[in-house]
C-alpha cells in the first residue's frame, strides 16, 4: 500500500501543473491546488491514499527543503544601507526620491502586525475559544513567502518599489514567526533545553559561512557536471544545521531555514538555485503538500460544531492581522495598490503547516484546531491572490521613461535617437553647432549650447540622465567629458572615439570605468565580416518593417524555457545566445538560461515590447 500512495501521490503532482496550465488556472498557488487534491485523495472525499511512515518521513524532508528554498529567497541586498558619500546626481534624485523607502514601509507595516496579531491572541484567550496565546500569535503573524513571490514574479513587480516592499513584509512574516516558534517550543516543550544553546545555531551558520565562502569561490570553477558539488554543499548544509537544531532542542525547520540563509550568503550561482528548486519543487515539496491536504479529514473536522465556528473567524484573524499594513503601504502607494499588497501579505500557509506540525508533536493543540487553522490558511490563499490581482495596477514611478541625452547631433546619432523616441525612451539632444541645430531640430529635441564644457553641462542638466551617449567628432573632448559624467554619478555612458590613436591611449582606463567605447571603423569592419559570412545581413539592415536587438535574460518568467515554447516565439528570431561569453547557434530546443544575452530580429511594432518584457528584472 505504501508504494501505490506514493505512486498515486507522485501522479498527482504530475497532473496538477499540466491541469492548470490547460485550463489556464494562474489565480490560486500550485501549494494550495496540491492540498485541495490531497483532500480529494484521502478520507475526506475518495480514500485512496494513507499516510504511510515512509510517505511521512518523505513528507518531513519536504517541509525541511521548503523552508531551506525559503532561507534562499532573501533578497540580503535590500537590507544594505545606502552609502554615505553620495555622487552629485545622487544627491540630486535623493531630493525627489520617496520620503518612505521599501525597507522603512516594510518595517512599520510588520510591526502593525505583530501588535494586531498579539491583540487577535489575546481575544481568543479571553472568549475561550483558543486558550494558547503565544501559539496564536505566531500563526496570526505568518505570511507565506513563496507564495508572495510567486504574485509578485507572475505580476513583474519585484525590481519595483512596490514589489520590494511587499516582498520585504514577507520575509518578516517568515522569519519573525520563524523565531518565536523555536522560542515557543524551547520553552514550551517536554524535551527543550536552555534556550542560549540556540545561539549555537547561529555560531554554527557563521562557522559555515566562513570556512565555506573561500571554497565555494574556487569550486565555482571546477567542472560540476558529473560532481555537482554545489547541490552537495547545499545538502550538506541543510542535513548539518538540521542536526545542530534539533541536538540543542530546536525545530529542525528552523535548521533548513538558516541553511538557506548561509548559502544565500555565499551567493550561488543562478543556475545552481534553479537546480536546488528543481529537487525541492520536482519531488519532495509536492508530496509535503498533497499529504497535508490527505491528513485533513474533513469528515471529522466539519462534523464538530466548534470546528465550524473556528474555520471563518480564524480566517478572519489572518486577515485583520494585515490590516494595519494598508495605511502604512499607502504612505507611498495609491490606495488600490495599498489594498493588493495588504490582501497579498494576508495568505498563509507554509509557516502555518511548520507551526502545525510542531505544535501537534508538543501536544499544545488538538486535532479539530489544527485542521480550523489550517483550512482558514488555504482561504488566505484562495482570496488573497484573487483580490491582489483584481486591485493592482502601476504605479506612476514604474512608468518613467528611460532618460537618453545625446552630445553632438549629426549623421551618427541623430537617426538613432529618432527610433529610440518611438519606444520607452525620453531622448534629448544637444549641439554646440548652430547648422547642426537648424538641421535637426525640426525633426527631434535639440538645445543649441555654446560650449561643451563639463561644467556648461552639469549647469544645464544634461549629466541628469539615465544613459549618455557622447556622440562629438572630438575624440578628446569626448573622454573629459565622460569622466566628468562619471564622478558626477551617470550610471552609463556611451563614447564615440574616431581617433584610434587617442582611443588607445584612454580605452583600459575608461573600461576601467565602465565606460562603454565605440569606433566606426572597427563597426565598419565587424559588419562587413558579417556580411561576407552571413549574406541575410544586408536583409535585416534594409528591412524597414524589422530591426536587429540585443537583450539580457533577467526575467525568470522566461528563464528553463525552450525556446519554441516561449510565448512570442513566433513574433522574433532568435539568431544567437550568448551565454558566459560564448556564442551558441540556438534552435527551437535551446533553453533559455538567466542572464543569455539574445541577439534576435522582430517586428519594429513588436520587438521593443518582448526586449523590455526580457529585460525586466523578476
Amino acid at each position: 500500500m505504501d508504494q501505490v500512495s506514493l505512486v498515486i501521490i507522485l501522479f498527482a503532482a504530475l497532473l496538477i501543473p499540466l491541469v492548470m496550465a490547460k485550463f489556464k488556472i494562474s489565480s490560486l498557488p500550485t501549494a494550495v491546488m496540491e492540498i485541495i487534491i490531497g483532500i480529494i485523495l484521502g478520507p475526506s472525499v475518495f480514500n485512496l491514499v494513507n499516510t504511510t511512515s515512509s510517505i511521512s518521513q518523505l513528507s518531513t524532508i519536504g517541509v525541511i527543503v521548503l523552508l531551506f528554498l525559503s532561507g534562499l529567497e532573501i533578497d540580503f541586498s535590500l537590507f544594505k544601507k545606502r552609502r554615505t558619500a553620495l555622487t552629485p546626481l545622487e544627491q540630486k534624485n535623493a531630493v525627489n526620491l520617496p520620503k518612505y523607502s521599501p525597507v522603512r514601509l516594510s518595517v512599520y507595516a510588520y510591526g502593525t502586525i505583530v501588535i494586531l496579531s498579539l491583540l487577535l491572541a489575546a481575544a481568543f484567550k479571553v472568549s475561550g475559544l483558543f486558550s494558547d496565546f503565544w501559539l496564536a500569535t505566531i500563526l496570526f503573524a505568518t505570511i507565506s513567502l513563496g507564495i508572495v513571490i510567486a504574485a509578485l514574479k507572475e505580476k513583474e513587480l519585484l525590481s519595483k518599489a512596490f514589489g520590494q516592499t511587499i516582498l520585504l513584509i514577507g520575509v518578516f512574516g517568515e522569519l519573525v514567526p520563524m523565531m518565536g516558534l523555536t522560542l515557543y517550543a524551547s520553552v514550551y516543550g517536554s524535551d527543550s533545553k536552555s534556550l542560549w544553546l540556540l545561539l549555537l545555531i547561529l555560531a554554527v551558520a557563521a562557522l559555515l559561512l566562513l570556512r565555506f565562502k573561500p571554497f565555494f569561490r574556487f569550486y565555482q570553477n571546477i567542472n560540476k557536471s558529473t560532481t555537482q558539488l554545489d547541490i552537495r554543499l547545499a545538502f550538506f548544509l541543510i542535513v548539518t544545521m538540521v542536526t545542530v537544531a534539533e541536538s540543542v532542542g530546536a525545530e529542525n525547520i528552523l535548521g533548513a531555514f538558516v541553511a538557506g540563509i548561509v548559502l544565500k550568503l555565499l551567493q550561488p550561482s543562478e543556475s545552481t538555485r534553479e537546480r536546488l528548486d528543481s529537487i525541492g519543487y520536482g519531488f519532495f515539496i509536492p508530496i509535503f503538500f498533497i499529504t497535508t491536504g490527505v491528513d485533513l479529514n474533513l469528515r471529522t473536522l466539519l462534523s464538530s460544531g466548534k470546528t465550524l465556528i473556528l474555520i471563518p473567524l480564524f480566517f478572519l484573524a489572518y486577515m485583520v492581522a494585515k490590516v494595519g499594513a494598508y495605511w502604512v503601504l499607502k504612505l507611498r502607494f495609491k490606495s488600490a495598490n495599498a489594498l493588493a499588497g495588504t490582501a497579498l501579505s494576508a495568505t498563509t500557509m507554509t509557516m502555518v503547516l511548520a507551526v502545525l506540525r510542531i505544535a501537534k508533536s508538543m501536544h499544545t493543540i488538538t486535532t479539530d484546531q489544527s485542521g480550523a487553522f489550517l483550512l482558514a490558511a488555504l482561504i488566505t490563499c484562495i482570496v488573497s491572490p484573487l483580490i491582489f490581482n483584481h486591485a493592482y495596477s502601476s504605479e506612476k514611478e514604474d512608468l518613467v521613461k528611460t532618460s537618453v541625452h545625446f552630445i553632438g547631433a549629426n549623421l551618427s546619432t541623430v537617426p538613432v535617437a529618432q527610433q529610440l523616441r518611438k519606444g520607452w525612451y525620453d531622448v534629448q539632444m544637444y549641439t554646440n553647432h548652430e547648422h547642426n541645430y537648424e538641421t535637426y531640430h525640426s525633426q527631434l529635441p535639440v538645445t543649441l549650447m555654446e560650449n561643451f564644457s563639463a561644467s556648461d553641462l552639469e549647469d544645464a542638466a544634461v549629466f541628469d540622465t539615465d544613459i549618455l551617449v557622447l556622440g562629438h567628432i572630438d575624440a578628446e573632448r569626448n573622454y573629459e567629458l565622460a569622466k566628468a559624467a562619471h564622478d558626477y554619478g551617470v550610471k552609463r555612458i556611451i563614447v564615440r572615439f574616431e581617433d584610434r590613436n587617442v582611443l588607445n591611449e584612454h580605452e583600459d582606463e575608461l573600461k576601467d570605468l565602465g565606460v562603454e567605447v565605440y569606433n566606426t571603423p572597427e563597426a565598419n569592419i565587424t559588419l562587413l565580416r558579417a556580411l561576407i559570412e552571413s549574406p541575410s545581413t544586408l536583409l535585416m539592415l534594409r528591412d524597414t518593417e524589422n530591426s536587429i536587438y540585443e537583450v539580457r535574460v533577467v526575467n525568470h518568467l522566461y528563464t528553463n524555457v525552450q525556446i519554441k515554447n516561449l510565448a512570442f516565439a513566433k513574433d522574433i528570431t532568435i539568431s544567437q545566445v550568448i551565454r558566459n561569453r560564448k556564442l551558441i547557434v540556438p534552435n527551437g530546443n535551446t533553453m533559455i538560461m538567466f542572464g543569455d544575452r539574445l541577439i534576435f530580429t522582430g517586428s519594429k511594432q513588436d520587438a521593443p515590447r518582448i526586449r523590455q518584457a526580457l529585460a525586466t528584472a523578476n
